[in-house]
């Protein structure tokens, strides 16, 4: 079944973030899938703030990527220049997200 592994979105990431020049602080961990395959998670921690973003494909085989912002358990306060910060990487973030759609589109990478 197809698939993109870490591996793959390591290089995607690194080709974004040579190209974009932006999220330097985004990183692919390991993520099982259900067959058992190293399927990825793409994590874009937020600088300065205790909130992560992560992504990941609706499904395997999907070119559809969906982004989850965890739960905090605290209210975040933050200043105006805080915000526009966290403003500007979440921008980064939608970028990469569309990003790695595009690059799904037709991609066949199999567990074999």
């Amino acid at each position: 079944m197809p698939f993109r592994s870490k591996e793959t979105l390591e290089r995607w990431v690194d080709e974004f973030h040579a190209a974009r020049k932006a999220g330097d602080l985004i990183k692919v961990v390991v993520q099982d899938g259900s067959d058992g395959g190293d399927t990825g998670l793409v994590v874009v921690p937020l600088a300065d703030n205790t909130v992560s973003v992560f992504m990941e494909p609706l499904e395997v085989g999907d070119a559809h990527w969906r982004i989850t912002i965890e739960p905090q358990p605290e209210t975040t306060i933050l200043s105006s220049h805080q915000l526009q910060a966290m403003a500007h990487e979440l921008a980064v973030a939608a970028e990469l997200c569309a990003y790695l759609e595009a690059r799904s589109v037709g991609h066949e990478e199999s567990t074999d």
